[in-house]
């Protein structure tokens, strides 16, 4: 299951200098705009397909590039400095990408869609919450229908991230109409073999760009795109901690252009009083810090991650200890995030509360506080305060 780097250091070192530079001059020159209409980053998504980046993490057997989770998490963050949207439409991708990259490329209709993936760069969005069950993602009221070899299902989700632009849409559903709500798999479907319909928008504070509104999906397709493994699996092994390592790495992102600017404040301040040490400076070693700790953290996980898909004991993967740490992951890089974007505008002042200033910090906040709340730090929290009652070091 484990996908191994393939590409050495030099490789990835160009790799990162062009997606700086796609950064600098498409992703944060588009930034403001996608914030203010809260429109899908479709310049920088587009760019980052121009770098194959979409099918990154493809093993390279496959004809993928074979980055690591390492090499992703750092793609995630670099672009997290430049448009938050952006960052998290590429690392709700990415996660899906993971998931059939880790459990179903046994399936001959997933390798045909991979070889596509790479070819057409195409985007893939996920549809994993429902209208009924609220964010318990091991749930489901819909049900995969099939007949004569193909299926039809019909979904009412509260929140599905980019799908009027997606390529391919993930979605979980009941094995079959008499199935538990628990007994879920996931299906792939290309755009052509679904349909959207609105049901609510995405007119929110932050994250404006990722476009997450409510929709009705229905869906028609062979039974061969079903995933051969249960969604649990799913879950347990590669989505949830995938993602929360990538998320924790794109709002390290956020965090570092955030200190990024206090850091630019406050050399100009020394400049011009440099016999006399401004007291933002004092505020600006304490914010490297807490940024510094942000970023250890991912990188940690990343580790602990990796060592278990290593090992291949996917019994791992439902150990109670591995649950709560990746759940820490998430809770503790979200609260940092706003802590240190807060500290931030506290070092530049009114110039980060202004939206017409280079120093401004407004969209920063607002991001931040969706990382909290997007997936609700409470709802983990309470999660976790069950399993560590049952957890035995």
């Amino acid at each position: 299951m484990l996908n191994p780097s393939a590409v050495n250091d030099t490789e990835f070192e160009q790799l990162i200098k062009d997606v700086h530079q796609i950064g600098q001059t498409v992703v944060a020159e588009h930034a403001t705009d996608v914030d203010k209409n809260a429109r899908f980053p479709r310049e920088g998504i587009d760019a980052l397909k121009t770098l194959k980046l979409m099918s990154a993490y493809v093993p390279k057997e496959h004809g993928g590039m074979g980055l690591s989770l390492r090499q992703v998490a750092k793609v995630c963050e670099i672009l997290g400095n430049y448009c938050g949207s952006t960052a998290m439409v590429y690392a709700m991708h990415k996660i899906q990408v993971a998931c059939i990259v880790h459990h179903c490329m046994e399936e001959d209709f997933f390798k045909t869609y991979v070889s596509k993936l790479i070819e057409d760069q195409r985007l893939i969005a996920s549809a994993t919450t429902e209208i009924g069950i609220g964010g318990d993602l091991l749930s489901s009221f819909c049900a995969v229908e099939a007949e004569n070899g193909e299926f039809s299902l019909t979904k009412k989700a509260p929140v599905i991230s980019y799908a009027e632009d997606a390529d391919d849409l993930m979605l979980t559903a009941r094995r079959n109409p008499d199935a538990a709500k628990s007994d879920q798999v996931g299906v792939l479907v290309s755009k052509e073999q679904y349909e959207v319909e609105p049901i609510s928008d995405w007119d929110t504070l932050g994250f404006r760009g990722t476009c997450s509104s409510g929709f009705v999906v229905t869906a028609h397709a062979s039974e061969s795109q079903i995933s051969p493994v249960p969604f649990t699996e799913v879950l347990s092994q590669t989505m949830h901690p995938y993602s929360h390592v990538v998320w924790g790495a794109l709002w390290s992102g956020i965090a570092a252009s955030a200190v990024a600017k206090a850091r630019l404040f406050t050399k100009n301040a020394m400049r011009r009083n440099p016999n006399m040490p401004p007291i933002s400076s004092i505020r600006l070693a304490e914010v490297e810090t807490q940024l510094h700790t942000m970023r250890n953290n991912v990188y940690a996980a990343i580790d602990d991650y990796t060592a278990l898909l290593e090992r291949g004991d996917t019994d791992a993967f439902s150990n109670f200890g591995f649950t709560i740490r990746i759940n820490n992951l998430k809770i503790n890089s979200s609260k940092l995030l706003i802590d240190i974007v807060g500290q931030a505008m506290m070092i530049c002042g009114i110039a980060s509360y202004r939206n017409n200033n280079d120093l401004s910090l407004a969209r920063h906040i607002r991001d931040a506080y969706g990382a909290s709340l997007m997936v609700n730090n409470d709802r983990i929290m309470m999660h976790n305060s069950s399993l560590v009652v049952m957890h035995k070091e």
